[in-house]
């Protein structure tokens, strides 16, 4: 189980341009700054990554998101007042090019998690600042549940690494909401740890 101390030293990693391995709610992730592209670049070759593929951006609680997030359209904001936190990674339009590092090739877009935070990474909600993160296994290989699951050379070329037991292990349920607010449409990319039917449900709630 992760404390105080454990959210801090990763809210500093991260700030100090460093890559950190950490529980989600999910599966085990790396993280760094979202607009840190030194920090990105050893992120993605310690996983493997296509240099080309974007990461999503998590935030540890919603309401720094929104704030931070100013621009975002109404529909946008009560879709993700209803949909977070939870297992999902959320494409949004991004007028304000914001998080560079993370948006790669579409800087117009980008993927926001706000994670459930269970009893064991409870004392990640401290941490106030969002960052990249994709999941801490090599490209194209399965999700660690466990930290002991996330590859070795991962666990020694990052500059932190936080145990938060064993996880769910299946990937966030991936939307696209970027014709939300125009065309009133949504998609699912890919289904994981959220059903199909508890997005439709919730989405509904705001017909």
């Amino acid at each position: 189980m992760l404390d105080e101390e454990d959210a801090a030293k990763l809210q500093d990693c991260v700030a100090a341009g460093g890559v950190a391995v950490f529980p989600s709610d999910t599966v085990y992730g790396i993280c760094c700054d979202p607009e840190n592209q030194a920090a990105a670049r050893r992120l993605y070759e310690l996983k493997g990554r296509p240099a080309t593929r974007a990461s999503a951006v998590m935030f540890f609680s919603l309401d720094p998101a929104l704030e931070m997030l100013s621009e975002l359209p109404e529909a946008d904001r009560l879709a993700l007042q209803v949909l977070l936190p939870g297992p999902l990674t959320i494409l949004l339009a991004n007028p304000a090019k914001r998080f560079a590092a993370a948006c790669r090739t579409d800087p117009l877009t980008f993927g926001l998690r706000v994670p459930r935070l269970g009893a064991n990474i409870a004392a990640l909600a401290r941490i106030t600042i969002p960052v990249m993160q994709s999941s801490a296994n090599a490209s194209g290989q399965p999700d660690a549940r466990t930290l002991q699951e996330v590859p070795i050379e991962m666990r020694e070329g990052a500059d932190l690494v936080l145990d938060g037991g064993a996880l769910g292990g299946t990937p966030s349920t991936v939307i696209d909401l970027r014709d939300l607010e125009a065309e009133g449409r949504w998609h699912v990319l890919r289904e994981g740890a959220l059903p199909k039917t508890d997005v439709e449900a919730a989405l509904a709630r705001l017909a």
